[in-house]
């Protein structure tokens, strides 16, 4: 990755805790830290991008090329197999009997009358 060996690494915790002090060395790892994450974090987001753009053009091919096959292909279906003219029997007229009846609202009846005191 970034071929940095064990002694280039010993070296640069040395100039750092002489540089930064042992103190302030915790805080700023932790900041050194966030920001190689957020550049990861950056760098993951860029290659989604790209590879959605990849993706949308490997997409748009294919497209093409199915396209420019069935196009092929019905060329040469439409050539070993001309149409034949149909047999086209007209529908029949309908019947008076199969028109569809004429939506009249159902019959409500009437409301049943209260029972009163003497009928109970």
């Amino acid at each position: 990755m970034m071929d940095i060996g064990s002694t280039e690494l010993l070296m640069i915790v040395i100039v750092a805790i002489v540089v930064i002090g042992p103190k302030d060395l915790p805080r700023a790892l932790y900041k050194v830290g966030q920001v190689i994450g957020k550049a990861k974090g950056m760098a993951r987001h860029f290659r989604s991008g790209l590879d959605a753009m990849v993706r949308e053009v490997e997409l748009e091919e294919m497209e093409k090329k199915w396209k420019a096959d069935n196009e092929r292909i019905m060329r040469e279906y439409a050539a070993a197999n001309p149409p034949a003219s149909p047999a086209v029997t007209p529908a029949p007229e309908p019947s008076p009997a199969m028109e569809p009846l004429a939506e009249q609202p159902a019959a409500i009846p009437a409301p049943a009358t209260p029972v009163t005191e003497g009928e109970r």
